[in-house]
């Protein structure tokens, strides 16, 4: 893994590989896709395309999905989400296509003015910064837990306790790992790191495939809840599936860096990636959800004993799997303030710098000062992946189509269909979120 940067690639993949708009003056011209691409000579193949966004899908709350929905409602849901998150990726390069835009923020712009690029620039923010807050407050919860699992004596001995110490790990890894690697311009130079987190992954799912079955008796859940249909949480477990699935924010800067950026190259990585993800994703659920039903945990991790050894090997991988994905959160939180604020204006390394150093930082402090984001986490994580992934990118589109054609055209339906669904979830998730506040399971957990 790389672990040193630098600042000199001078060259910006989003805006080199996107139906770009250059203005001269007044005049404003729009420069064909393919013709740029085919000026490319740098950039990645779609090996290190589907590592990405692979990366960016897959999530380990899916058991607890299935726990909240019911057995069979829940890969009922994995499925159609995996499908719909397949066809929204692939609407938002569509729909910078028809609009001649180069980024969400763009398309947005054009399909609904001032109000939808800040509408999209504060849900894309907001979404990508609570993922790497996350992300911190699990390297909190899983490297040090291993490392004083494998030395056990390590507290006694001077200096390196620290490094069984939660805060402490949180800000060495972040600093020395994914500092380092935010601080890259192009996102498919993260491929190689997005592959060791996806072989983590890897070792997570077989992790707990293996070791279910050996749990301890006490620890298992009850037998006669294994093949529910539907549960009271299909919302819950629609949200958190939701949140799993999304890599929307990452979609046009994975698909700027394509070495040859097609709408057909595209497709077959957003097809391989959501393919891959439903894989895997189903295969934790399903190992784990029957063996602990109803005691399944949102971190099935947390299931297991503390001394199981290959449980720990999955931990020390789950958090290793964060501190490389974090980075792809950090682009998108950069890319928005870039887009939003300095879209006309050259790349400024001591900008990049300043902003990269900035969002990183603060998302550290959040996840040195707690282990639970709270309600407010639920709430911009859950509206924002609702708004980006299936009422966004299906207005733009309808939008786009023009009013040549009604609403209920096979056209256009679809897209109706998707925008509706999202405004639904995202309703009934932000009054659950709300509702929470009320009771002490909304309050937060701090780790001083």
């Amino acid at each position: 893994m790389p672990l040193l940067v630098g600042l000199l690639d001078t060259r910006r993949s989003v805006d080199a590989s996107l139906p770009l708009q250059t203005r001269n003056g007044s005049a404003t011209e729009h420069v064909d896709l393919e013709e740029l691409a085919q000026k490319r000579t740098a950039g990645g193949g779609l090996i290190d395309s589907v590592a990405n966004m692979a990366n960016s899908i897959l999530g380990a709350g899916l058991p607890y999905a299935v726990r909240q929905a019911g057995f069979l409602t829940g890969l009922l849901l994995l499925v159609v989400i995996c499908g719909l998150t397949d066809w929204t990726i692939r609407l938002i390069v569509r729909n910078a296509k028809l609009s001649g835009r180069s980024s969400y923020i763009d398309v947005m712009d054009h399909c609904f003015g001032a109000s939808g690029r800040a509408a999209v620039s504060l849900f894309q923010f907001a979404f990508a910064f609570g993922g790497m807050c996350a992300f911190g407050i699990i390297i909190g919860d899983t490297i040090p837990h291993v490392i004083r699992s494998a030395f056990p004596k390590l507290a006694t001995i001077p200096v390196l306790w620290l490094f069984g110490n939660r805060q402490f790990m949180i800000g060495f890894c972040i600093i020395c790992i994914s500092y380092p690697l935010s601080l890259y311009r192009d996102i498919h130079k993260l491929s190689r790191a997005s592959g060791l987190a996806l072989l983590g992954m890897c070792i997570i799912v077989i992790s707990v495939l293996v070791e279910g079955p050996n749990v301890p008796k006490e620890l298992k859940g009850d037998p006669s809840q294994r093949f529910t249909v539907i549960n009271t949480g299909i919302f819950q477990a629609i949200g958190v599936i939701s949140f799993a699935f999304v890599c929307h924010h990452n979609s046009l800067m994975i698909y700027g860096s394509l070495r040859t950026p097609t709408l057909d190259r595209f497709s077959k990585v957003t097809h391989i990636s959501t393919f891959v993800s439903l894989i895997a994703c189903t295969t934790l659920a399903v190992s784990a959800y029957v063996i602990f039903t109803d005691r399944t945990q949102g971190n099935i991790l947390n299931n297991f004993p503390q001394d199981d050894t290959l449980i720990n090997v999955a931990r020390f991988a789950f958090g290793l799997n964060m501190f490389t994905t974090l980075p792809l959160e950090l682009f998108v939180c950069r890319e928005v303030i870039e887009d939003y604020f300095f879209s006309h204006e050259t790349f400024n390394p001591q900008r990049h710098l300043f902003f990269t150093t900035s969002i990183l930082f603060a998302a550290m402090f959040v996840s040195l000062i707690t282990c639970d984001l709270g309600v407010m986490l639920e709430i911009t994580g859950g509206v924002s992946a609702t708004a980006l992934a299936f009422i966004f990118p299906a207005a733009c589109y309808f939008k786009l189509l023009g009013t040549q054609t009604p609403w209920y055209h096979r056209s256009k339906l679809p897209a109706v269909c998707c925008v509706l669904f999202g405004v639904v979830v995202m309703t009934i998730s932000l009054i659950l979120a709300i509702a929470k506040t009320w009771t002490s399971e909304g309050d937060a957990k701090l780790c001083m």
